[in-house]
């Protein structure tokens, strides 16, 4: 969890205007929401005038509603729940003075099972807790168009949806832990069509094609997919800076591959994606992003794409 900024966003909500969740189970008075936030990525908060917190539990404290998006679960466990060294923004949450029961929301791709403990911990504690794992990676962000995937109780999700709206669009999925099931879907998906992104980017620049091309042809057609069309042209570029770490995706693939495990399944096209995936991290790319892939496949066949156009 080192290095992850906690900020209080003020007495306001994303849209800077009054949100009323008076829709919620228990709350009995509408207010004003103050925003809590752990791992702020691109968001520039500080500008907006958002307060660093001194602690997790701090956080809670001052806050009616907390996000969360850190890196591994050991970090989502250690700022919610909290440990030996510090208290987590669960306990905050539960201790805080409030008109409603406070809520936190944790975006985190984790474990499911984690979900669920957390949803049970916080409903003991009279707090609201919800699972919201993201995709769409840094532009997706950037633009608002992320893919939040929901998991919790419905009339809760359903009273966030204001603060929801600024950051892309939602998606209910079902009860505590169903958020970070469908996440591993969308990373399952991912995986290996990442592997055919790199493939075929190979093998068209072995035979000679302008790869840019090659990208708008495909990504019109049947073949074409959101890496294809975003990834492809930076591949082609050589910018391997990180929309997700490839650290975050193996940890990810770990993730899908033990509950698959617990569900008696074997995903043959997963264990393949990570075992090149852990390559790419022995070869010291760890920290860039997961279309880097290129860079392991370039080297197992001696070959490293280069600038190219159509005659």
């Amino acid at each position: 969890m080192s290095g992850c900024k906690m900020m209080l966003f003020g007495r306001r909500s994303l849209a800077g205007t009054r949100r009323s969740f008076a829709s919620l189970p228990t709350p009995t008075v509408s207010h004003e929401i103050r925003l809590g936030w752990i791992g702020t990525g691109v968001m520039p908060l500080l500008a907006k005038g958002a307060k660093l917190a001194a602690s997790p539990y701090d956080l809670g404290l001052n806050s009616d509603v907390v996000f969360s998006i850190v890196g591994y679960p050991k970090d989502v466990r250690g700022v919610i729940l909290g440990d030996e060294s510090q208290r987590g923004v669960l306990a905050g949450l539960a201790e805080g003075q409030r008109a409603q029961a406070g809520v936190i929301v944790d975006m985190t791709t984790s474990e499911p099972s984690l979900a669920t403990e957390i949803y049970e911990a916080a409903r003991t504690a009279g707090v609201h807790a919800i699972d919201a794992p993201v995709s769409g990676g840094d532009v997706g962000a950037r633009e608002a168009r992320l893919s939040i995937m929901l998991g919790g109780e419905r009339a809760v999700v359903d009273a966030l949806a204001p603060l929801f709206a600024p950051m892309g669009k939602t998606r209910y999925t079902g009860p505590p832990g169903s958020g970070q099931h469908t996440k591993m879907v969308n990373q399952i998906l991912i995986s290996t069509t990442m592997i055919g992104v790199v493939e075929g980017l190979l093998y068209g620049y072995r035979a000679g094609l302008d790869l840019n091309e090659v990208i708008a042809a495909v990504g019109a057609g049947a073949a074409g997919s959101w890496s294809i069309n975003n990834y492809g042209p930076r591949i082609v570029a050589r910018n391997f800076d990180p929309g997700f770490f490839v650290d975050h995706f193996v940890k990810d693939m770990e993730i899908a591959l033990n509950e698959a495990r617990q569900m008696n399944l074997k995903l043959p096209g997963l264990e393949l994606a990570l075992a090149l995936y852990r390559e790419l991290q022995a070869q010291g790319h760890g920290r860039k992003g997961t279309h880097s892939l290129m860079l392991a496949l370039e080297k197992l066949n001696g070959v490293e794409l280069k600038a190219r156009t159509a005659s």
